[in-house]
């Protein structure tokens, strides 16, 4: 019996090496004290302890009296640790259901999918920029080949070209206050076009790099502009005074976006950060750091307090006023993305460097189709990205800006 007990003693030395080599009491109940499963490990520890102690317990109840009462006891603090950890198998079952029911998305509302519409060329370069006046009855587009075309927007006919840069045309915004189109250049400049006469009324010169984004203030005579020297400018349309000069992104300035409420301002940068800025003190008023790679495009939208960013690979959707992270669109877009446009029913397309083309439900976050570009005959394979992308002001129809030349306008499969 003697034996018997020495081998008892000896295995529950070796069970509590094994324990102490597998967990450090002290740490681990600090950095899991809230976790389920870790509470779960623990009983079973415990059940398969407490079932070795009773087989023993009952291989020697006859022998010895004084083990007997040892391993009683020890039985008696098995049961009071389970009591204390104070979860079961079924318990946690439930718990992890009820979270992951908690982070299941909701439903997402029915959109129909998108096709090829039309497709225009008249461009020598990649389309770089596009806006859509105010009325709906014509957009814009601006290339690399340094002129900005305006095309009737029902007809897809060419209306107009003009020219008055010397380099890639990256921006472009429609006032709809002022009879006056602006457009932001790799030249360095900033130009005012008065509509009714077609020509250029005021430049705006500060930059001391390419300006890559340009916006209006919905509300305010103020323009505001991002470009390769990091800065986000204010100007006074008005009188070409710069208001500001605000700094604090640490590479390119890839977008910025106007609103009427604070923050006024928001900018992307190929830094990884977003900044909402004051235009008053003219500062930061928060950057939000979630994007480990370069910001290529930021949205707007006109339902709901909130905008989204992307980044290769990522989605993210933020709150205003704070930015606070709300979730990242799912599937992601595994590309390098460089355009997002939202549209009033909550479409959120997405468009990528290798022509790859995702639509998403806005409100949920979930993607209802994914398809590629359709590149113009005798296009190479690496002239298929798309740069831009906007809707018309019906929500119907989606404009892209692509690197085969050429801008295509897609529409709902009815």
């Amino acid at each position: 019996m003697k034996d018997l007990v020495d081998r008892l003693i000896e295995r529950r030395k070796i069970l509590f090496a094994q324990e102490s080599e597998h967990y450090d009491e002290k740490s681990l109940d600090e950095l899991n004290s809230f976790s389920e499963l870790y509470k779960f490990s623990k009983i079973n520890s415990t059940i398969t302890k407490g079932t070795s102690v009773s087989r023993n317990l009952n291989q020697i109840i006859q022998g010895n009296t004084s083990e007997t009462n040892n391993i009683s006891n020890e039985l008696s603090l098995i049961k009071a640790e389970k009591k204390t950890l104070g979860i079961s198998a079924k318990s946690l079952s439930e718990k992890i259901i009820e979270r992951h029911k908690s982070q299941q998305r909701d439903e997402p509302e029915y959109h129909p999918s998108w096709k090829l519409m039309r497709v225009i060329a008249g461009h020598t370069g990649w389309v770089r920029s596009l806006c859509v006046e105010p009325d709906n009855e014509w957009f814009a587009s601006g290339s690399v080949d340094s002129t900005i075309k305006i095309w009737d927007l029902a007809s897809a006919k060419l209306k107009l070209t003009l020219t008055g840069h010397i380099m890639a045309v990256r921006g472009i915004s429609i006032s709809d206050r002022h009879p006056y189109m602006f457009s932001c250049s790799e030249d360095k400049t900033i130009k005012c076009w008065d509509l009714e006469r077609n020509a250029i009324v005021r430049d705006y010169y500060g930059h001391l790099s390419a300006v890559y984004s340009i916006d209006l203030h919905p509300t305010l005579d103020v323009l505001v502009t991002g470009g390769r020297d990091s800065s986000v400018r204010l100007w006074d349309m008005r009188t070409r005074v710069p208001i500001h000069v605000m700094t604090g992104h640490n590479s390119n300035v890839l977008n910025v976006k106007a609103r009427a409420v604070d923050p006024q301002i928001i900018s992307t940068s190929s830094d990884g950060t977003i900044r909402l800025w004051d235009i008053v003190a003219g500062k930061t008023m928060k950057v939000l750091t979630n994007h480990s790679k370069s910001v290529r495009a930021l949205s707007l939208n006109s339902f709901e307090n909130s905008f989204v960013t992307a980044s290769p690979n990522q989605i993210k959707k933020w709150a205003f006023p704070e930015g606070n992270y709300i979730e990242d669109f799912t599937p992601p877009h595994n590309s390098i993305i460089n355009t997002l446009s939202v549209n009033h029913d909550g479409v959120l397309f997405s468009g990528a460097d290798n022509g790859s083309m995702n639509f998403y439900d806005y409100k949920t976050g979930v993607k209802f189709q994914e398809s590629e570009t359709t590149k113009m005959p005798g296009s190479i394979d690496s002239e298929g990205g798309i740069f831009v992308s906007t809707f018309d002001k019906s929500g119907s129809r989606l404009i892209t800006g692509e690197a085969d030349k050429t801008i295509k306008i897609w529409k709902e499969d009815s």
